[in-house]
């Protein structure tokens, strides 16, 4: 198992070096300076012990290659000792493009680099970053980091970054992947956590994240499993969601061949739209060995369309078994909201609504996209003929209550609940995170509920489950400890009302919306009017309006120093009304058509206030059923 305290002097030795940077790097530029450097030493550590096996692979065929008879040769003959080493080198670098994941076609490392002249380090180093294979190339660019390497020699610190891990045997025979990625995820978290504003951006605490995986109740036994699960996340980050959800699945096991079996049949998938995340994440997965892991680059949230593809949906079509996920809380997405409306056929029906122009469909508001990433997390639901799907994404409170009725967020819930795809809903304790101080709610979904939670949904009030952290980090101050999240994993399991959970049928939740207009009172009961200034454009459009909900009133409205009394009762058009006084009253009007009239009287000085019913509008919200069904009564 993980020797974490180990681990942990591992990172503290790393983080030390790392805060040297100060004064020249800011706290949140860590990541990018430092995280790609120990991503490549890794890198080259896994290649180092592979180039030794490669190399007792050719000896075993030719022991003219062994060190021994090439330093013999070369005591005889230094060129053809010199060709012999360089002949083993280039021999080496076959089996590496052939055999590896990735490789690197250079003979640098890190350590040869720092050994050679000072003055070459930025030549030799970016010399030895060209020569990835491209799926770290891909990652080197998404870092911007010969961007950084720039920055790193400007501030005369790339040669003390390279001497941070060159030493550091980050390599598989002392670190598994697992162990290795507990260290990076530990780095990541600490620069993140030293500069706490931003962190929201990267991390979901480890407790929610178990919590969310325990909730899901995955379908997995590590010591027998032989069919693969897919794990999906639209807004995967750096990916800790989905590597924290994998070990806290791999610290279930209680063998070497239960580790084994979970590494290798959970499989990962998931998108990013940030091109550094995105770098973070794909490096965090080559570290931890996660070669089937499918992460790619875009957004997931807008259609995989021709004009768009490269940086749309790239999952669009596929299935998963369970998706877990902490979208970004109030995410704009106004920029490309055109091209989420090419969707509302599908994925985004749920919450399409008809504008004000007949047969045109919207999706609002567009200051917060975080419902939209649940839809596409439900598209990606398998059907329940298939074992269905299961759901476990963190919220702020806005889904819970953004939206009148009609309004998209609202028929997004109605979806949810008449299909009878909401599981639970947990409320979790406020500052937990390390950028905001507020309550957050796990939503459960499932497509293929058993019988006892069929049209139910249960509501845990876990607000109370959290102990004070030893230190705060940021906002974050509480944390949850094992006993809370077993508390949270009953109340779950037991399915059962008390006084911290609540059972609710799904219609529960639905409302009729009844516009209500009333004629005020005064306490003598007598019906009221009131006088009141008139604070909108003056045009006939806007007088009818105030008659279709007041009937008939009194205008007092002043043109210049002249004052008029209109009542209008809507049978002539307002504008009309005051050109026909206008052109009695104002003798240079008097020879003036209606129309120019009505042209001079926009121009004017002019106020306005009105006489009318004192009406009182509200909106009254009623249980959508009087009776609940008697077989599924709520408690």
């Amino acid at each position: 198992m993980i020797n974490k305290s180990r681990l942990e002097n591992l990172t503290n030795e790393v983080w030390k070096g790392a805060i040297k940077l100060r004064g020249k790097f800011k706290a949140k530029d860590y990541p990018s300076v430092i995280l790609p450097m120990i991503m490549i030493r890794r890198i080259e550590c896994v290649l180092e012990e592979n180039r030794a096996k490669f190399k007792s692979i050719i000896i075993s065929k030719d022991d003219s290659f062994d060190d021994e008879n090439i330093k013999a040769l070369y005591e005889k003959d230094a060129e053809k000792g010199k060709a012999k080493q360089v002949e083993l080198a280039k021999r080496i670098k076959q089996y590496e493009k052939a055999k590896l994941e990735f490789y690197n076609a250079t003979n640098w490392t890190l350590k040869s680099i720092l050994a050679d002249s000072t003055t070459l380090v930025e030549n030799n180093f970016r010399s030895f970053l060209n020569g990835f294979s491209e799926n770290i190339e891909e990652i080197v660019d998404k870092f911007e980091y010969r961007q950084m390497v720039t920055k790193m020699v400007k501030e005369k610190r790339l040669s003390q970054i390279i001497k941070l891990v060159a030493e550091e045997d980050f390599s598989p025979t002392r670190l598994s992947n697992i162990e290795m990625g507990y260290v990076y995820e530990n780095l990541l978290q600490r620069f993140s956590q030293d500069d706490a504003k931003d962190t929201g951006e990267h991390f979901t605490p480890r407790e929610i994240i178990r919590i969310m995986v325990d909730l899901m109740e995955i379908d997995f036994d590590p010591e027998t499993a032989t069919k693969a699960i897919s794990l999906y996340d639209p807004a995967c980050g750096t990916g800790g969601m989905l590597s924290i959800a994998k070990e806290h699945l791999i610290d279930q096991a209680k063998t070497p061949k239960g580790i084994a079996n979970t590494e290798d049949l959970i499989l990962l998938n998931g998108q990013e739209m940030l091109a550094q995340n995105y770098a973070v994440c794909k490096a965090d997965m080559l570290i931890k060995g996660e070669t089937k892991a499918n992460i790619t680059h875009g957004n997931s949230l807008i259609p995989n369309i021709e004009s768009i593809q490269d940086d749309g949906d790239q999952h669009a079509g596929k299935r998963f078994d369970y998706m877990i996920s902490n979208p970004p809380f109030g995410v704009d997405w106004s920029d490309y909201k055109h091209h989420v409306e090419k969707l509302i056929g599908s994925r985004y029906q749920p919450g399409a609504t008809e504008s004000s122009k007949k047969g045109v469909f919207t999706i609002t508001p567009t200051n917060d996209g975080a419902l939209l990433f649940l839809l596409t997390m439900l598209e990606k639901m398998k059907p329940k003929s298939k074992g269905g799907s299961k759901i476990a994404i963190l919220f702020n409170g806005s889904p819970l209550s953004n939206g009148d009725a009609t309004q998209s967020e609202s028929e997004m819930r109605r979806h949810i609940l008449e299909n009878d795809l909401l599981d639970s809903i947990v409320m979790m304790p406020d500052q937990m995170f390390y950028n905001t101080g507020i309550y957050t709610y796990i939503w459960i979904l499932n497509n293929n509920k058993p019988k006892h939670k069929e049209e139910t949904v249960l509501i845990i009030n876990a607000r109370k489950q959290s102990e004070k952290e030893p230190k705060s980090f940021g906002n974050k101050r509480n944390q949850i400890t094992d006993t809370n999240r077993k508390w949270i994993n009953d109340q779950f399991a037991n399915w059962e009302a008390n006084k911290d959970c609540k059972k609710f049928h799904t219609t529960d939740f639905a409302f009729h919306k009844v516009k209500v207009t009333f004629w005020q009172e005064d306490e003598n009961g007598e019906q009221m009017w009131i006088t009141e200034d008139w604070t909108k454009q003056i045009n006939n459009a806007n007088m009818k309006k105030e008659f279709d909900l007041y009937g008939d009133f009194t205008v007092n409205l002043k043109v210049n120093e002249l004052e008029f009394e209109i009542h209008y009762d809507g049978e002539t058009a307002f504008e009309t009304l005051v050109a026909n006084l206008l052109k009695e009253k104002v003798a240079e009007l008097k020879n003036e058509k209606l129309n120019d009239i009505k042209k001079w009287f926009k121009n004017q000085e002019k106020t306005v206030t009105y006489h009318h019913r004192h009406y009182i509008v509200d909106n009254e919200y009623i249980y959508l059923l009087t009776e609940q069904p008697k077989t599924k009564k709520p408690t």
